[in-house]
């Protein structure tokens, strides 16, 4: 946990393009204040001189407007960026390489004393302004969470976590020797080419729905040509003549009706072999059957 001004203002530079050079990031980043500050409290604390610990770390609050617990415990390299609002409570444990925004609170959920109350940090973590990190769980290195996330478990090491509580999203950016390049530095957290988990569900049920839909159309398709095969009256062909009156339709079956009926007559007179129709005649009883199961499947495709 010692603390190397050159190496962290270097570091800083690396990781922030509004920093030009030292003299700029050494008098005016109220973070590498913060730190600074906080190792000479830190040291105090641990020789049990807690009370004038804590009394600077008020003094050290009120100069940068960053609250760090004396007791935490914070690694090299860690750049604290604009600074404001940040809270980081007694038991927390930041690893090297770490960036932290404004407006992020590392606090605690229970009430023991002693206990591990809030959270360790790996290496080269990143979180994002606003973000909430509440417990005594760990973020694994290389992680990163997003902007006003607030996170009540566990991330695993190369993972995005992000929303309200955390999600979290396994996307990682490509690794290099050098930790302080821009191709391994994610700026507030962001996670290039990775979708929201909700986002994702939701484009699946939309995917389905498009799925169910043509199956839906298709079988309406062919319970219609079944439907014309039975029945002239509702065949696509003639649905159009047939949907204008419900009168033309019922004259169209009369006609059909007497039409059926003609054999039937002629049927009755064998005498006259002119008038004789050589196909099957149908029964009397039979015709007003199939008329009738017509009529039925014609009311249940309308319903």
């Amino acid at each position: 946990m010692s603390f190397k001004l050159f190496e962290t203002v270097d570091s800083i530079i690396a990781r922030d393009p509004a920093a030009r050079h030292r003299l700029e990031v050494i008098t005016c980043y109220p973070g590498l204040h913060a730190i600074a500050l906080h190792r000479l409290n830190h040291f105090l604390w641990n020789m049990r001189l807690k009370w004038l610990a804590r009394f600077l770390g008020l003094f050290a609050r009120f100069l940068t407007g960053i609250e760090i617990h004396p007791g935490a415990k914070i690694g090299k390299r860690v750049f604290i960026d604009h600074g404001l609002g940040v809270v980081i409570g007694e038991t927390t444990e930041i690893g090297d390489d770490c960036t932290i925004y404004q407006g992020v609170t590392l606090g605690g959920t229970s009430l023991y004393k002693g206990a591990k109350r809030h959270p360790t940090l790996g290496s080269k973590v990143v979180i994002s302004a606003g973000a909430k990190v509440l417990g005594g769980f760990t973020i694994g290195d290389n992680a990163r969470v997003g902007s006003n996330a607030v996170v009540l478990k566990e991330v695993p090491a190369g993972a995005t976590a992000v929303g309200i509580p955390a999600r979290i999203i396994k996307a990682e950016l490509p690794s290099t020797a050098n930790p302080n390049s821009q191709e391994q530095f994610s700026a507030y957290g962001i996670t290039p080419e990775a979708d929201d988990p909700m986002s994702l569900a939701m484009k699946s049920l939309i995917d389905v729905t498009l799925e169910l839909e043509a199956k839906v159309q298709f079988l309406e398709k062919s319970l219609q040509a079944t439907a014309g095969m039975i029945d002239p009256f509702i065949n696509p062909a003639n649905q159009a003549a047939s949907a204008g009156s419900a009168d033309s339709a019922s004259s169209a079956a009369s006609s059909a009706a007497s039409s059926a009926s003609a054999p039937l007559t002629q049927a009755n007179h064998p005498s006259d072999p002119a008038s004789a129709d050589p196909s099957p005649s149908v029964s009397p009883t039979t015709s007003p059957e199939i008329n009738k199961d017509i009529k039925q499947l014609r009311n249940w495709l309308k319903d």
